[in-house]
C-alpha cells in the first residue's frame, strides 16, 4: 500500500494526480481479502498499464489498485484452450500464445495494455479483437466474490464493453487454434516491425485516442484537418501518427484533455465526423 501516489508514473501518458491509496496485491487471495475491507462507499479505480487512460490533475480520492503484473499468470488449460490472469501484459500473452502453439492472438503483441484491459475495452489492432476469442471470464466484485460469467453476460462492440456493474476482470480463458509457432513468431516480429514505423512508440501516449468511425480512419481525419504538431501546453498530436498524442514531458491532464477535445471539434467542424475517443478520463476534470 502506498499512499499520496504520483499516478503520472503508472500510466502510458504521465500527467495526472496522486492516488490516495495505491494498492498492488501479491495474489489473487491477497487481493480477495483487500477487497473485503473496503468501505461500500470507497472509490475504486481498476489499474493495469494505465495505457487509453487519463488521470485528472485531481488524482484519484479513493483506492487505485494496479494488477500489472501481480495477477499475470499464463497457462493452458487444455488444447487450443489458454487461461489468462488480467495482470499479464498483451505483449507477453501473444509470446505466449505463440510458443504454445496457439495463433490467432498475435495482434495481442502491438497493444500496450494489459489483458484486463483488453477485456474491458474489446482491444484489436490490425484486423484482430479481443472478444471473438473469449470462451468465460471470472471477475470479482467489491465485496471479493468471484463469478464466472460467458460472452452473453457482456455488450460487446467495437473498442465498446458493456460489464456488471461493481465488478471486474480477474482473468479470461480464451479459444485458439493449433499453428506454426516459427510462424506466429514471425507474424508478431512482423506487426512489432510495422507499429514501430507508424506510431510513437518510446514516447509517453494514452495510445490510440479516437476509434475509427465506419470507413475511415481518425488518424487520416486529423492530418486532414492539419492537426499534426498542434500543441497544447505540453501535449502535442503525434507528427508520426495523428492518432496519438505525446507528452513533450510536462504535459498535464488539462492539456491532454483540452487537446483531446479541440481535435475532437476541429474534426467535426471541418469533415462533419463526430470522433468517439477510446481514452477514457476519470476523476474531476471540471476543478
Amino acid at each position: 500500500m502506498r499512499r499520496d501516489e504520483p499516478l503520472a508514473r503508472h500510466t502510458g501518458g504521465g500527467g495526472g494526480g496522486a492516488a490516495a491509496r495505491l494498492y498492488r496485491p501479491a495474489d489473487r487471495d491477497d487481493l480477495l481479502g483487500f477487497l473485503r475491507t473496503l468501505p461500500s462507499d470507497e472509490p475504486i479505480l481498476w489499474l493495469g498499464l494505465g495505457s487509453n487512460l487519463l488521470i485528472a490533475d485531481a488524482g484519484w480520492p479513493g483506492t487505485v489498485i494496479e494488477i500489472h503484473g501481480c495477477l499475470a499468470d499464463m497457462a493452458v488449460m487444455a488444447p487450443g484452450r489458454l487461461r489468462l490472469e488480467a495482470g499479464a501484459s498483451c505483449a507477453k500473452a501473444a509470446r505466449f500464445a505463440a510458443r504454445a502453439g496457439l495463433v490467432g492472438l498475435e495482434f495481442f503483441a502491438g497493444i500496450p495494455g494489459t489483458v484486463g484491459g483488453a477485456m474491458a475495452m474489446n482491444a484489436g489492432a490490425w484486423g484482430g479483437e479481443t472478444w471473438p476469442h473469449v470462451a468465460l471470464v471470472r471477475t470479482v466484485d467489491r465485496a471479493g466474490c468471484v463469478r464466472e460469467r460467458g460472452p452473453a453476460d457482456f455488450e460487446v462492440g467495437y473498442r465498446h464493453v458493456v460489464m456488471p456493474q461493481g465488478e471486474w476482470f480477474l482473468e479470461a480463458e480464451m479459444v485458439l487454434a493449433s499453428g506454426d509457432t516459427h510462424a506466429a513468431q514471425a507474424r508478431i516480429k512482423e506487426l512489432l516491425a510495422r507499429r514501430a514505423a507508424t506510431q510513437p512508440t518510446g514516447l509517453p501516449s494514452c495510445g490510440s485516442v479516437f476509434r475509427n468511425p465506419p470507413g475511415d480512419h481518425a488518424a487520416r481525419l486529423i492530418d486532414a484537418s492539419g492537426l499534426k504538431g498542434l500543441r497544447f501546453g505540453g501535449a502535442e498530436v503525434s507528427p508520426k501518427h495523428a492518432n496519438f498524442i505525446i507528452n513533450t514531458g510536462n504535459a498535464s491532464a488539462r492539456d491532454i484533455a483540452r487537446l483531446i477535445d479541440h481535435v475532437r471539434a476541429e474534426v467535426e467542424r471541418q469533415h462533419g465526423v463526430r470522433l468517439i475517443p477510446e481514452v477514457r478520463r476519470v476523476g474531476d476534470f471540471q476543478s
